[in-house]
């Protein structure tokens, strides 16, 4: 068995882990391309309505809705390296028979559409896996360092990747872009496998019903007000996010008039403000608390969305772009306040199932603003719901001025006491928000 060698210094001197950001970076890359050049190859080369459009966002995430917490079980029961080497080489075989179909003039709305349930189906089991083996791979002592450099990877790669789906369109045509991210998984699949570390041997246990597994994770949020009130407050969120985000590219290219090349830099400008975002993270937090720096940076957020929808033109696109910068600012910063919280607040033991019933309902709620976004720019015009979905975000605070953390500085401090479970067995439950709270 090989075990983690012990790194002095920054994660990234670590071989292992620098091979996993090299590959996850990647790929991160290729499905930021890819989400721009998917609803690209939609509207350019199928003509497809704003419907089309919001159903092929909508099958991306629709496996978290219906698969969620059950990978989280099956994840926990399976070694976790094989399971992202077969997530990846399975995206890799989906996203590349796009381009093989278009080249032999078989691409159809239906294969697209299958192609993103396919790759989210692959997805969900993959970020479950991958959240899992990033502990085993660093150890506990660098294991913020490598989720910040992750995170800094990953926005970059959100800035970088619409401008370069851009180019790739303009000059290779809008199919370039999935192939593109058909290699990027090419390359993390070769990352990973170079990988020495492997997962520790664990002891046989007997394996209770995955019903009553998934009950725990579910249990715990509906019960603890603070992670009710974010996973509500996240879902809302969510859907109105992507019920505006999913027909982005329509109202760039048929209202704002844009080219391919012009939708990226519009798209990249707009996602600068996620990097910015998680750089004034820290900072919020420490001035104003991370509870109510949390709330300022969402209250910040919500507004910027209804710049987006208002112009034309140049002018239109300038907005637009502002609308995407600021709220990716806000959303991110938020994001990094609170994914921090929850790592210090819930149990070990139980985080796992904790993270799949978050994820499966707010990813869930993903799919259903995709395809509310492609009903309603059907119905109503694609800048009337861009306003609406701007509207419905800045409606989303309520939930979170109605939950816990208004009256609070800092999110609170994980207070266990032992709570029964179904089994008998005995689980932390974490104190109420009314317990002691920390800084960070």
């Amino acid at each position: 068995m090989t075990t983690t060698p012990v790194v002095r210094g920054g994660p990234l001197r670590s071989r292992d882990f620098r091979l996993l950001w090299i590959g996850e970076t990647t790929s991160m890359l290729g499905g930021s391309v890819a989400g721009v050049a998917l609803p690209l190859v939609a509207v350019v080369t199928l003509h497809a309505s704003p419907l089309t459009v919001g159903l092929l966002t909508a099958a991306a995430w629709l496996p978290w809705l219906l698969i969620g917490l059950p990978a989280g079980a099956w994840v926990d029961r399976l070694r976790k390296r094989p399971v992202m080497l077969v997530c990846n080489g399975v995206s890799m075989a989906v996203f590349a028979s796009v381009p093989v179909a278009a080249w032999s003039g078989a691409l159809t709305t239906t294969h697209l559409l299958m192609a993103a349930t396919r790759g989210g189906v692959a997805q969900v089991f993959f970020t479950l896996a991958y959240r899992a083996y990033l502990p085993i791979l660093v150890e506990g002592e660098r294991l913020l360092d490598a989720n910040a450099t992750l995170q800094g990877s990953e926005s970059a790669a959100q800035i970088a990747g619409p401008g370069l789906a851009g180019l790739l369109a303009q000059w290779f045509g809008a199919v370039s872009g999935v192939l593109a991210d058909a290699v990027s998984f090419a390359v993390a699949v070769l990352c990973l496998r170079s990988v020495n570390t492997r997962e520790p041997r664990r002891e046989s246990a007997a394996k209770r019903r995955l019903r009553a597994e998934i009950h725990d994770g579910l249990r715990f949020v509906v019960h603890d007000p603070c992670l009710r009130v974010l996973t509500v407050f996240s879902a809302m969120s969510n859907i109105a996010l992507m019920g505006y985000s999913s027909i982005q590219v329509v109202f760039l290219t048929r209202d704002l008039r844009a080219g391919a090349g012009q939708v990226g830099v519009v798209l990249a400008l707009a996602s600068a403000g996620g990097l910015f975002g998680a750089a004034l993270a820290g900072r919020v937090g420490t001035r104003f608390g991370t509870a109510r720096g949390f709330l300022l940076c969402e209250a910040f957020a919500a507004p910027m969305r209804l710049l987006g929808p208002i112009g034309d033109g140049g002018t239109g696109l300038v907005l637009f772009a502002a609308a995407g910068f600021g709220t990716g600012l806000g959303v991110v910063a938020s994001n990094v306040l609170t994914g921090t919280f929850r790592q210090r607040y819930c149990p070990a033991e139980l985080f796992g199932r904790i993270t799949a019933t978050t994820s499966a309902l707010n990813y869930g709620a993903i799919p259903l603003g995709g395809l509310l976004g492609g009903v309603l720019g059907d119905a109503i015009g694609v800048r009337e719901t861009l306003g609406l979905m701007a509207v419905v975000q800045l409606l989303s605070l309520a939930v979170l001025l109605l939950g816990p953390f208004r009256s609070l500085r800092d999110f609170p401090a994980a207070l266990p006491r032992v709570w029964p479970v179904r089994t008998g067995a005995a689980h932390r439950e974490p104190a109420s928000a009314a317990g002691d709270l920390v800084t960070p």
